[in-house]
């Protein structure tokens, strides 16, 4: 694998924090912001590794920003945001009259970006057949609009970033490896928020001030102690965006503004023994090799499944407040509930057991917060497909079908749940 060992203290790397927002004193974010740094002055391929939501659109900024191509154009282009059958006019433009809709010649992003600084995030998500195209540039520095035959040059520097396990997308055939080592010159691996030590209590004290400060909170949450040890041994296994949600959920929901371990378990924080990769979409699930459809699908479920737990815990506050139960699901906040919270498949058997065991009043009815809300019945069809589209519908209300907001709130790239969409025939 390809490696790069930077020398570090060279340059001002709390003023760089500065300029572009950076939390955290790690010394493995040090050296991935001084590599950055280092390599910002050549024009050599860099290829960004880490989990979701670790941060990693902020490097290539820095290196752009920081080369000698920095008075030139830059694009940060989401690869898995972009449908399958427009990608490759999105990069490399098309011709007019290549296909139905194209009025006029369009450059593309790699002819505008001439001089100036691509950054591919989620290369990990591209088409085979785009990665040959994208695998001829880094190579000969050409490429051929859609539709066209005469080959155009480009100088671009291209950055990319995935949050795959690349070398298993590489041996399922579904990245290719001349590309990989094409685009990996430079290595650079973003840590986890699990492995910076106290840089996670920084960036709780940061966030909860922005919360309160946004939205005119008189205090901002604190942490005792016992809590900071707490946010520090758990997992976050969405990382920093998982720790942003958490901080707001909690920020407006929870009348108390010191946080201690109790107040951190009402929102699904706690210690944890358990390995979380679930930030790594390739690793989420073991399911027989290529079986990405029930790995999907067992994720999808996962997510329901949060989301009513934490539905049933805010109702059953509400009622221990005594709020009229005819006002419950109506004032009931609706938290956006990010994909990498759910921890493990052993939420389906606590699931089942709330479900068989719901609490009764002294006739064995259920209690009014469980016939107000809009919950299906015990009986109802928990065919997978059916379970996930109903999801979509959710995640696509909730967002006012903004796709880019649902995907993210479903954990899936915007081009997936665009496929989703057209083969469930969803009208948005």
């Amino acid at each position: 694998m390809c490696t790069f060992a930077p020398a570090m203290a060279r340059i001002d790397l709390d003023q760089i924090k500065r300029r572009y927002g950076i939390i955290g004193r790690d010394p493995k974010l040090d050296t991935v912001i001084d590599t950055a740094l280092q390599v910002a002055r050549t024009d050599l391929a860099v290829f960004i590794q880490g989990e979701s939501g670790v941060g990693k659109e902020v490097i290539p900024r820095i290196i752009h920003d920081n080369s000698l191509r920095k008075t030139k154009r830059y694009f940060a282009i989401n690869c898995g945001s972009i449908p399958e059958g427009t990608i490759d006019s999105e990069l490399f433009g098309h011709i007019k009259g290549s296909f139905t809709g194209a009025i006029s010649d369009h450059d593309g992003y790699f002819g505008s970006a001439n001089g100036g600084t691509l950054f591919l995030d989620e290369v990990g998500e591209l088409p085979l057949s785009t990665q040959v195209r994208l695998l001829r540039v880094l190579e000969t520095g050409e490429y051929i609009p859609v539709g066209g035959s005469e080959p155009k040059k480009t100088n671009v520097r291209i950055v990319a970033a995935t949050n795959v396990q690349i070398e298993k997308a590489i041996r399922e055939g579904r990245f290719r490896e001349d590309l990989y080592y094409r685009l990996c010159t430079i290595s650079v691996k973003m840590p986890p928020l699990r492995e910076r030590g106290d840089d996670v209590v920084l960036l709780f004290k940061k966030f909860a001030m922005d919360t309160a400060q946004q939205y005119g909170i008189p205090q901002p949450l604190r942490l005792t102690p016992e809590a900071e040890q707490v946010v520090m041994s758990y997992k976050w296994p969405g990382n920093i965006r998982q720790l942003k949600n958490v901080v707001e959920q909690m920020s407006i929901l929870s009348e108390e503004r010191i946080v201690t371990p109790d107040v951190l378990a009402r929102f699904e924080i706690k210690p944890s023994t358990e390995t979380t990769d679930l930030a790594l979409r390739d690793s989420t699930i073991s399911t027989t090799p290529g079986d990405g459809s029930v790995e999907h699908a067992m994720k999808m479920m996962q997510l329901m499944i949060h989301s009513l737990k934490m539905d049933v815990e805010m109702l059953k506050q509400r009622v221990e407040n005594n709020t009229p139960s005819d006002h419950i699901v109506r004032q009931l906040p609706v938290p956006t509930i990010p994909a990498e919270s759910v921890t493990s498949p052993s939420e389906f058997s606590e699931y089942s057991e709330l479900s068989e065991k719901p609490e009764t009043s002294g006739k064995g009815e259920r209690p009014a917060y469980v016939e107000n809300a809009d919950f299906d019945d015990d009986d109802e069809d928990l065919n997978l497909e059916k379970m996930e589209r109903r999801l979509i519908e959710k995640a696509l209300r909730r967002s006012r079908n903004r796709r880019k907001v649902a995907a993210d709130d479903l954990g899936i790239s915007e081009r997936t749940l665009y496929r989703k969409i057209k083969d469930y025939g969803i009208e948005e």
